[in-house]
């Protein structure tokens, strides 16, 4: 099988589209497909793109972020007469789906595609609640992760102390991933316990995000960030903290920060959004808050009872282990990609 995958930004990034590419790219070269990836990120013309899948001659085509890549997967599909396959993200259906200005498109290429991924089931009842007949396209696969562990000294980094407990927030700097939201709460709980610390790390994303968090910075010398570091060494920095934070505004199901977290058996401390609910039991093997009070108070117990975090990190790992494997995931694609072949030569 050949398979051309489209997606907003691939290696060297290390964006949530560029990881979840990654993962899936090297799991299914591991069983025999052919792949071939073009990155979006250095604005490349759709015409030299399909002029590439003309020559590649792929049995399918694959976008990621429906708004970013759809229009020219789904082109490329008819041009050469195979199916398309879009993977919609959080952007997708939480924003994008809902923009009068960018809803039209998402939609058309909706309906254009053969098979349509969602990592979860409240990304599907989204979508079928504004395109009803799409519903019968829509496939479900679960995200994966795939952590290669390289080394990194976190706390010899920032010259932390092995007693400092800290918490990381792990993600990309823009507005819906809130980032900047557990530093009032972390400082005021500072009072009580002056060795919390608090580590970000991604990319920025969106510039005046990133000038925020860095004056926010310059009044919590406690608080530090990282700034963008390879994605081998992220597991390493997840092992070396003691809670990992997601305070996203909306997550399109099963973010990569925290199924990393949970599978470095990490106690995890998540906003309760649907797409964090779709991974974290609040209770079990994380812990979920609604407000700015509830995060207060579940942070704090977290800083005082090692137990906790430890059980959470705990069931947090074996859930990974048990409910997330990377190879359900690939053999999951493989599955789709076959089904969506016999799909389109029934149809041709």
């Amino acid at each position: 099988m050949q398979l051309g995958i489209i997606t907003p930004f691939f290696f060297p990034s290390v964006r949530g589209n560029s990881i979840t590419v990654q993962r899936i790219e090297s799991g299914l070269r591991d069983q025999g497909v052919i792949v071939r990836v073009w990155s979006l990120e250095h604005r490349p013309s759709p015409g030299e793109i399909l002029q590439a899948l003309e020559e590649f001659t792929p049995d399918l085509v694959h976008g990621f972020h429906a708004s970013s890549s759809g229009r020219i997967v789904t082109e490329a599909a008819l041009r050469l007469g195979i199916p398309s396959i879009l993977t919609v993200t959080g952007t997708d259906v939480n924003t994008d789906l809902f923009d009068p200005h960018r809803r039209p498109e998402v939609m058309d290429v909706l309906r254009q595609a053969t098979r349509i991924v969602v990592f979860h089931n409240c990304m599907r009842v989204k979508l079928v609640g504004e395109l009803p007949e799409i519903e019968h396209r829509i496939r479900m696969i679960s995200q994966a992760v795939r952590c290669q562990e390289a080394p990194f000294d976190l706390r010899h980094h920032l010259g932390l102390q092995p007693d400092d407990l800290i918490f990381c927030i792990p993600s990309g700097i823009r507005r819906v991933k809130n980032v900047t939201f557990c530093l009032k709460s972390l400082d005021a709980l500072r009072i009580r316990h002056p060795q919390v610390k608090a580590v970000f790390v991604g990319p920025v994303i969106e510039a005046a995000e990133g000038a925020r968090l860095q004056e926010l910075l310059r009044d919590y010398p406690w608080a530090f960030y990282l700034g963008t570091v390879p994605h081998e060494q992220m597991c390493a920095i997840l092992t070396s903290v003691d809670v990992v934070i997601n305070s996203s505004l909306s997550e399109g199901g099963m973010a990569n920060s925290i199924l990393e977290a949970m599978s470095c058996g990490r106690a995890v401390l998540a906003r309760d959004i649907e797409g964090n609910r779709s991974v974290v039991q609040d209770g079990i093997d994380g812990l979920l808050f609604g407000s700015e009070v509830e995060f207060a108070h579940k942070a704090e117990r977290l800083i005082m009872e090692p137990r906790l975090r430890y059980a959470l990190g705990k069931n947090g790992k074996e859930k990974i282990e048990r409910e997330f494997s990377r190879e359900r995931e690939i053999q999951g694609y493989l599955q789709l990609y076959q089904e969506a072949i016999g799909a389109c030569s029934r149809r041709g």
